[in-house]
């Protein structure tokens, strides 16, 4: 059991920091401007993305992305349960569900890149930065599926 990798042996709170933020495979899809609507609680994603996101799909301010964007999303372990809203393909929420890593997750190919040669990340959309929008017209960036 003790050669298993972390993520297989370990629930996500008992990760360490580092192991937790290497679960982020650098996808981008949490940096896309999100809408929930108010009569069904659906959150609905758009092509809306921070300004911050660089083109390799990380975010150039990381370190100091919550005092910048407040409403910044902020994963921990405590909740899991609401992880409901992370796309299909995100590590925290694949591993909440019970599901394994898949092929092209960085830590199961060791390959960063992968994530954008397959399509999974954002990088292959055309994107607006949320400063270059008003937040009024952002229904009008809605996609159908990340």
């Amino acid at each position: 059991m003790a050669d298993q990798v972390f993520w297989k042996r370990k629930t996500l709170q008992e990760m360490s920091q580092t192991e937790w933020e290497s679960l982020c495979d650098g996808c981008g899809k949490c940096c896309l401007q999100k809408l929930e609507d108010e009569d069904d609680g659906m959150v609905y994603y758009t092509r809306v993305v921070c300004r911050y996101m660089t083109d390799d799909c990380r975010c150039s301010e990381y370190q100091n992305r919550h005092e910048l964007v407040p409403n910044c999303v902020w994963l921990r372990p405590e909740d899991v349960e609401n992880f409901f809203w992370l796309p299909s393909t995100c590590a925290y929420r694949i591993l909440a569900e019970g599901r394994d890593l898949p092929l092209w997750h960085p830590l199961v190919s060791g390959d960063p890149h992968l994530i954008h040669a397959v399509n999974i990340s954002v990088s292959h959309m055309d994107l607006v930065a949320d400063d270059q929008v008003p937040e009024d017209d952002w229904q009008n960036y809605v996609i159908d599926n990340v």
